[in-house]
């Protein structure tokens, strides 16, 4: 049954926000020893205020052994000393604000550091091991793990310690799931969300928000078995309805990292009392074709519609491969499985269909998000083998490059050491040779580089509300082309086909992904705004 739709109010800046991804340790370092921190953050904040985002989204900075890019969590109401402490992070939320600016940090449920107090206290044999799932092997000797799980990052999922007991990691073995089933580990992360609510930040991303829940008995994985032993249990739904209500008394917002395939399920967790919105991870992993794009859209807007929530809309983020090189190869499909090493990219053909997204994704309701460097039109890079660190590559047994390649740190100067990110020494991971051909600021004495393009792109739709949260009107076009209305006239013209399209000549162009042929029509791999 459907639910109503929430009533609008002034709080609702998040239904229509460009949202800016903060990957700390790559963004600017202030202190010159070769990682972003905090310090670097705010010296680079006018830069976010410029190119007019509303939000900025902060993957974790907080006490990390930084054996998954800091999603190990130690402490999280701590900021790792790499980055700065709590007191710069204060002042970051505080002057972000001052500048428009909200902020949303990360927070990481499914497991912890295998540095958290609680798990230096399970292996000391307390009372914490209840806090995580250990269980005897199985086998004559329990020389097995418990089922045949397997990790996200490759391998099994299970770890023996030296009394012989097994302990569950989704992910790497320096990350230990939590058990949810036990209330100290939900008052715990209620705790920590006020926490930061109370220190001025607007909203919390949730880190693969449906894995927290276990089947109690620990199942063997069988394909196909309803439900999933580990994967969107109902459980959840309770634990996501008492956040709510924590968020509710600091007029706080969630956003899900959901990857579900079932569209009636995904929506269960857009429900009025639980998460305001889930990132859309069928739009950003759907190759550069009118007829998938469009129906990714439809799919997106009709599985939101039913509970009022707001779409969202991304091209990349800290795990992706970078928008300009997956759409500069031949299959530009998104899977981590297939990810390999030397892939051939047209990093001219990517940008251009880059530039096209970035005005699609704009122009469509609901909220956008922008991982840094997105914005300058940086490609992936290519990580030397002996210098990755991404433990998805090594857990691939070297076969899987990692995400390494989309975290390099940013180049902000053409003329400044490592492009300008900062640093005195080589930075944690190397930038390409090539790097400061991309660096912001010749980006801003350029009016067709990437960042004018964003920079204008957001400007129009701040100052167009007809682009944000509401109805999409889809209109007569040719094949390979997607044409859509939204309010106030506004209209959103993409052109994925092997010809140039015809323009509504009445109607006055606002800003186009490139520029229009002699004869006024919008080439290949191209977008327009118009104004009807």
């Amino acid at each position: 049954m459907a639910q109503p739709t929430p009533a609008r109010t002034p709080n609702d800046w998040w239904r229509s926000a460009v949202i800016y991804q903060v990957y700390v340790r790559s963004f600017a370092d202030g202190d010159g020893d070769g990682t972003g921190d905090l310090a670097g953050v705010r010296a680079r904040l006018p830069y976010l205020a410029e190119l007019g985002v509303d939000a900025l989204w902060f993957s974790p900075w907080y006490q990390s052994p930084m054996k998954d890019g800091g999603y190990d969590v130690a402490d999280y109401r701590a900021i790792d000393p790499a980055f700065g402490t709590l007191a710069e992070a204060e002042k970051l939320i505080a002057e972000a604000r001052e500048l428009g600016i909200r902020t949303i940090v990360d927070i990481v449920p499914n497991h912890v550091s295998d540095q958290h107090p609680w798990w230096r206290a399970a292996l000391a044999g307390g009372a914490e091991r209840e806090l995580f799932h250990l269980r005897p092997g199985r086998g004559d000797h329990g020389e097995l793990p418990p089922n045949d799980w397997t990790s996200e990052f490759g391998g099994p999922a299970w770890t023996r310690l030296p009394d012989g007991h097994w302990y569950l990691h989704l992910f790497a073995p320096e990350q230990p799931d939590l058990n949810w089933a036990h209330p100290a580990v939900r008052q715990e992360h209620e705790d920590i969300l006020r926490f930061w609510f109370e220190r001025g930040v607007a909203g919390v991303r949730v880190d693969s928000a449906a894995l927290l829940a276990k089947d109690p008995r620990l199942p063997d994985f069988v394909a196909g078995r309803d439900p999933h032993p580990y994967v969107d249990l109902d459980e959840l739904h309770d634990i996501y309805r008492s956040w709510r209500a924590v968020a509710d008394e600091y007029g706080g917002v969630f956003v899900g990292e959901v990857w579900l395939p079932d569209s009636e399920r995904f929506a269960r967790y857009l429900r009025p009392d639980e998460l305001h919105t889930a990132f859309n991870f069928s739009f950003l992993a759907c190759p550069w074709d009118a007829r998938r794009l469009r129906t990714s859209i439809d799919e997106t807007l009709a599985e939101h519609a039913p509970v009022g929530a707001p779409a969202t809309w991304v091209l990349c983020n800290h795990d992706v491969t970078r928008t300009v090189t997956r759409y500069g190869r031949e299959d530009t499909g998104f899977d981590f499985a297939t990810k390999v090493f030397g892939t051939p990219t047209d990093l001219a053909l990517g940008t251009r269909r880059a530039r096209a997204a970035a005005l699609l994704s704009l122009a469509l309701p609901g909220a956008v998000y922008v991982y840094q460097g997105e914005e300058l039109g940086l490609p992936e890079a290519e990580i030397p083998r002996d210098r990755i660190q991404d433990p998805m590559h090594f857990r691939s047994g070297g076969t899987d490059p990692g995400r390494d390649g989309c975290r390099v740190p940013l180049p902000w100067a053409a003329e400044g050491p490592y492009a300008g990110f900062g640093s005195r020494q080589e930075p944690w991971l190397p930038q390409p040779a090539h790097w400061a051909v991309y660096a912001a600021d010749l980006q801003t004495e350029d009016p067709g580089s990437m960042l004018s393009l964003y920079r204008a792109a957001i400007r129009v739709r701040r100052a167009t509300p007809g682009f944000g949260d509401g109805p999409l009107t889809w209109l007569p076009s040719a094949d390979g082309v997607l044409a859509f209305a939204r309010d106030d006239g506004l209209v959103c013209v993409v052109n994925l086909a092997d010809t140039p399209t015809e323009l509504d000549a009445t109607s006055r162009l606002l800003l186009s992904s490139g520029p229009l042929d002699d004869r006024g029509r919008l080439p290949r791999d191209t977008a327009a705004w118009l104004l009807r």
